[in-house]
């Protein structure tokens, strides 16, 4: 049995999730705004998925940036209210090393996603999901999941539905900062080390 599902039955699930007090996929995330220390983070999975121009992604080609994953559908309310969000970041922070990829998991395919991706003008790039993929990635069962994958393709944060909008951007800067830092102390134990030479 396919983990995606069809539009109509998406819907019926939403709805129905809605009158029982609400579904994952509508709730504000719990782990919002939370990062996992470097020491604790794990390796994202590999894929080799297709984007919208039929072209071969993996997400190695992405090392070096800071990536946001993320899990979506067309039929997905939550995800509706993100995409603006993702376009804006995308804009703001590619030449910081940054990149949006988003992986679909609508059940038609291409045939409902790229008329999606035209309408709206996504400015990222946008992958077809597999069951596999979902699977590797913790068993993605709500959308949207997205996940945050720091410089060395390392998963520093997890979120499960709706998360807003600042506390994205808040790690997203607080990841894209640490490497500046980092270089910037590396730099600096450089001249201390120079100038102790001179002495």
């Amino acid at each position: 049995m396919s983990w995606k599902f069809p539009r109509k039955a998406a819907a019926a699930l939403m709805l129905a999730g809605l009158l029982a007090g609400g579904c994952k996929s509508t709730r504000l995330s719990v782990n919002a705004a939370t990062l996992k220390p470097a020491k604790d983070r794990k390796p994202a999975p590999e894929f080799d998925l297709k984007d919208a121009a039929g072209k071969p992604v993996k997400l190695s080609e992405y090392k070096g940036k800071v990536v946001l994953l993320n899990f979506w559908a067309t039929w997905c309310g939550p995800c509706k209210i993100e995409i603006p969000w993702f376009m804006e970041f995308e804009q703001q922070y590619k030449d910081r090393g940054f990149a949006v990829l988003g992986i679909s998991m609508d059940e038609e395919g291409w045939e409902i996603v790229k008329p999606y991706i035209e309408k709206y003008k996504l400015n990222y790039r946008v992958l077809l999901g597999t069951d596999m993929v979902a699977q590797i990635y913790g068993g993605v069962d709500s959308l949207p999941t997205t996940f945050l994958i720091d410089r060395e393709g390392r998963i520093a944060s997890v979120h499960v539905g709706l998360v807003s909008k600042s506390d994205y951007e808040k790690e997203i800067v607080e990841i894209l900062d640490t490497r500046a830092a980092a270089s910037g102390g590396a730099r600096g134990g450089a001249v201390a080390a120079a100038v102790a030479g001179l002495r």
